[in-house]
């Protein structure tokens, strides 16, 4: 099957969510972990990959995570004592546990993290709504371009997904010279079967990886350096 995203279609809406990567590296990160480290993670891996990877992974205890933009006092009264983090990406505040809990990092040579954010938002959350459609959860593309509230599924944004006018799929992005980190959130009471099934949304096949030691150590590091300070959490 041929992939759906080339470079001469970078602003088009025509896509068919039966592909959207024709290589696709898959981590199933099955150890739950602080969520600094998660954090961490995603960045150490953004440095590092050469082909488009999406990592699944699990929080060691429930947490909050937090936008790059966010005032850090806008926090405090919805963490009620869970662990609290500081994203590189932008977004609001987002609730973890029992969200099934995904990023996709793409090379800065990949077409879909060459184009404008607005589209591979688009992209990638139409492929997740084909995905759902095929497990019985029909959504759609919000429309709704009001900005967001500091709450991320409190309200939907523009081509957040929606099913029965309930924000169930969000995500925030950075790009750097690296290449793009998308970080999303979908919550729809998501079985072991669906993690392990989720990678079918983005490509037809794929190849399973382990997180290597190498990134884990790095990113053990950059959390006890950077996201798990007060210093990084209050930066706003």
């Amino acid at each position: 099957m041929r992939p759906i995203f080339h470079a001469d279609e970078r602003l088009s809406s025509r896509y068919d969510s039966a592909v959207l990567f024709a290589k696709l590296c898959v981590i199933h990160d099955l150890t739950p972990r602080p969520a600094a480290v998660n954090m961490a993670c995603d960045e150490v891996l953004l440095e590092r990959i050469a082909d488009p990877t999406l990592r699944l992974y699990r929080w060691e205890k429930p947490a909050v995570s937090f936008g790059y933009f966010i005032r850090h006092v806008a926090v405090a009264p919805i963490a009620r004592g869970r662990e609290v983090v500081r994203r590189m990406t932008g977004g609001g505040i987002v609730e973890h546990g029992t969200d099934l809990t995904y990023s996709l990092i793409l090379p800065a040579t990949h077409p879909l993290a060459e184009c404008p954010p607005r589209e591979s938002y688009r992209a990638i959350h139409a492929a997740i709504a084909s995905w759902l459609e095929l497990r019985g959860i029909h959504t759609r593309l919000s429309s709704t371009t009001a900005g967001p509230t500091n709450v991320c599924f409190e309200s939907a944004t523009e081509f957040d997904l929606v099913a029965d006018a309930r924000k169930i799929a969000g995500a925030a992005q950075r790009r750097t010279r690296s290449g793009l980190l998308h970080q999303g959130s979908v919550e729809f009471g998501v079985s072991e079967k669906d993690r392990a099934d989720f990678p079918a949304a983005f490509a037809a096949s794929w190849e399973a990886a382990p997180l290597e030691p190498t990134v884990l150590l790095a990113a053990g590091k950059l959390a006890e350096s950077k996201y798990a300070l007060q210093s990084w959490a209050e930066r706003v």
